[in-house]
């Protein structure tokens, strides 16, 4: 029997979506995430799939308790789902042990948080050099230099966080999450607590990632302005993902937002 023009496109979707699936620098497959347990119990997540292509910057919104930090948190191994699966790469992470999940975690992923972190005893090369010598490695000072040069910190080694503008030290967090060259970089309100000229400067330096080194980034915002750095936003409601879509513009990131009542 012929195959029909809907068995065909059909079969082109499913390969399309096999091979984005391969291409994903990280996804989740069906994910839940309950806290509690019984009437109590909170279903931040209820179902979740997505798949985050190699070498592009997505932001990922909602109204507040939409499971938007979860979903992030999930993706970044630092939240275990109750049900579904995380994937880095070919690398089921979801389900590791704690100790080699830490592992993979230092090695493969960064993350920067809207409140900087920092040591403020610490240099700023320090505060850079701080996750790989809590795993038990020696400090690689040119990677150091590198990254700090990379956010526009060369010559600021010594300094203390405390001599440091806002944006200076959220420019030491990037760096501190640069550092060991991670395949994917995940930002929880990473302009959250700075002005606005200085929060441009820093998405323009997350975004520079994607185009310059083929970093992938993965970004939770409430900003339609930031929003429009990336190359695609995921729109989520009560746990689920409920729109999607390329190119946003700050207008269009808006719109879709205020049907949701964001």
């Amino acid at each position: 029997m012929a195959e029909t023009t809907t068995d065909i496109q059909g079969t082109q979707d499913a390969q399309d979506a096999q091979n984005i699936q391969r291409g994903a620098a990280a996804r989740a497959v069906d994910l839940h995430r309950e806290y509690g347990r019984g009437t109590a119990a909170v279903h931040a997540l209820r179902g979740v799939s997505v798949a985050l292509a190699q070498g592009t910057f997505t932001a990922v919104m909602g109204p507040s308790g939409s499971g938007k930090t979860t979903l992030l948190h999930c993706l970044a191994g630092m939240d275990r789902p109750s049900r579904g699966s995380v994937w880095w790469g070919g690398t089921e992470v979801s389900r590791l042990p704690e100790r080699r999940l830490a592992e993979l975690r230092r090695g493969r992923v960064g993350f920067v948080f809207q409140a900087f972190n920092l040591m403020p005893t610490m240099t700023v090369a320090q505060n850079v050099e701080l996750p790989g010598r809590l795993a038990g490695k020696r400090p690689d000072r040119g990677r150091v230099t590198d990254a700090l040069a990379r956010v526009g910190l060369a010559g600021r080694e010594r300094h203390r966080p405390g001599q440091l503008s806002g944006g200076q030290q959220q420019r030491v967090a990037i760096a501190r999450a640069l550092v060991s060259r991670p395949e994917v970089l995940f930002a929880d309100e990473p302009t959250g607590a700075l002005d606005r000229a200085t929060g441009h400067e820093i998405l323009a330096l997350l975004r520079a990632g994607v185009d310059r080194d083929g970093q992938t980034c993965v970004m939770v915002t409430h900003d339609p302005v930031a929003a429009a750095y990336a190359d695609r936003v995921l729109l989520l409601a009560d746990g689920l993902v409920v729109d999607e879509f390329d190119r946003p513009t700050a207008a269009r990131v808006a719109e879709r937002l205020s049907r949701l009542g964001g």
